[in-house]
């Protein structure tokens, strides 16, 4: 029977992601990959998650496959299926089979959408054991030293239903990320937003001002993210005021009161 596995050029990253380190979760990365151990990374939307893994990836010379999780994710869809192609049956490899076969990192993104009964297939990967069994096939992969398990999400939208079990929780070691502090994400913003410092500052400024406003009902503030698109739409011509209101102040929200608090904070910077 024959086996379709995607070639490790798909998930190989041509060009290094610019990421600017804020601690040293560079260090961390880099041993718990020579350990052989998962990673999970914690932190508000937009605060540079996706970005660092890329960057690892590409530091480490490893493929990256990456998976966006959601309520309807199944085993299937990780390990991979039978398919009928004209008059064969193949075996396609899903996203994680091909990122063990290939020796690649793997990052699943916002790992608490999935259900429980879909994760516990990474299990045997995440342990000393480090296999990945393929029920539909009857046989057991190992994975190699350089294969990698990352997952990440987002601690605010946790809640009874939405949560790492401990049996998969303790498995992994953790990396908190959050908001870098001002000096550093003026610089993310002028240099991923082409904007000069200035310009860069006060986008800043009032995303931090901006932020304050989860105590009167924000669920999350401004993202870096954002911030990011609001410079790069001011860059191209975009009046300062406009690009805040399409990039965030829209975006965060729906509920006009709170729209018109965040204009106001823009319209003290800009």
């Amino acid at each position: 029977m024959r086996t379709i596995t995607p070639p490790a050029s798909d998930f190989e990253l041509a060009e290094a992601p610019w990421y600017l380190p804020v601690s040293d979760e560079v260090q961390i990365f880099e041993t718990a990959h020579q350990a052989g151990l998962p990673v999970i990374l914690k932190g508000p939307t937009g605060c540079g998650k996706t970005r660092f893994v890329a960057h690892m990836a590409h530091r480490l010379d490893r493929p990256l496959v990456t998976v966006a999780c959601h309520e309807d994710l199944t085993a299937a869809d990780l390990v991979g299926r039978f398919l009928i192609l004209g008059d064969e049956t193949v075996w396609c490899d899903g996203p994680l089979t091909a990122g063990v076969r290939h020796g690649a990192i793997v990052y699943l993104d916002e790992v608490v959408e999935a259900r429980n009964d879909t994760l516990v297939v990474i299990h045997p990967l995440t342990d000393d054991r480090r296999l990945l069994p393929i029920d539909k096939l009857g046989s057991v992969l190992g994975a190699p030293d350089d294969f990698m398990l990352v997952v990440s999400y987002n601690p605010g939208y946790q809640s009874v239903l939405k949560e790492l079990k401990q049996s998969t929780r303790q498995r992994f070691i953790s990396l908190d990320f959050d908001y870098p502090e001002a000096a550093v994400e003026t610089q993310i913003v002028q240099k991923e937003g082409g904007v000069d410092a200035d310009v860069a500052d006060r986008l800043v400024t009032a995303a931090e001002k901006v932020r304050n406003l989860t105590d009167r009902g924000l669920e999350e503030g401004v993202s870096t993210r954002l911030l990011i698109h609001a410079a790069r739409l001011m860059e191209r011509g975009i009046d300062p005021r406009r690009a805040c209101e399409v990039a965030f102040a829209r975006t965060l929200t729906d509920d006009p009161d709170l729209q018109r608090s965040i204009f106001e904070v823009v319209r003290d910077f800009f």
